[in-house]
């Protein structure tokens, strides 16, 4: 599946340039549009805000790194920096997973991004396809599991 991905790098400017969009810089973009739910109405969203901070910590500088630092599987494009899970993935997922819980149509939106940013990590050759599939995985449960135990 990398193969796959990674064969349309360097056959068109635009494709590599919108990869490396995404894996590099979309990620602003996203963190600014969750800070836009706390600027549209703060009262309603500040619990959304956090769980999704917490989820997303939780998720990329806990559970990533301990499954790091018990498993250093190389990335494709070797630098020394563990690839498995991919960080980014279970980070942005764990966020997309809170917004979804709490707002459907943005929460889709935040996925759609989240996979763009991914994909780009792939297609730029920072990741394996597993690493993303885990990452987001772990994100997905994080945001769950800090969603279900702060409504208690």
């Amino acid at each position: 599946m990398f193969q796959k991905i990674n064969y349309f790098a360097l056959k068109w400017l635009w494709l590599d340039t919108a990869g490396i969009f995404f894996a590099q810089y979309f990620e602003y973009v996203l963190v600014f549009c969750l800070l836009i739910f706390l600027i549209v109405n703060f009262r309603k969203y500040w619990k959304m805000f956090v769980r999704a901070i917490i989820s997303a910590v939780l998720a990329r500088f806990v559970i990533v790194e301990l499954i790091r630092w018990l498993w250093q599987r190389p990335r494709p494009f070797p630098n020394g920096v563990p690839a498995f899970p991919s960080g980014h993935a279970a980070f942005y997922f764990a966020l997309s997973t809170i917004v979804f819980l709490y707002n459907k149509k943005a929460g889709i939106l935040f996925y759609i991004a989240s996979f763009l940013i991914c994909l780009g990590r792939v297609s730029i050759g920072l990741h394996w396809p597993s690493d993303i599939l885990v990452g987001a995985s772990i994100g997905l449960l994080a945001g769950c599991l800090i969603y279900k135990l702060s409504q208690k």
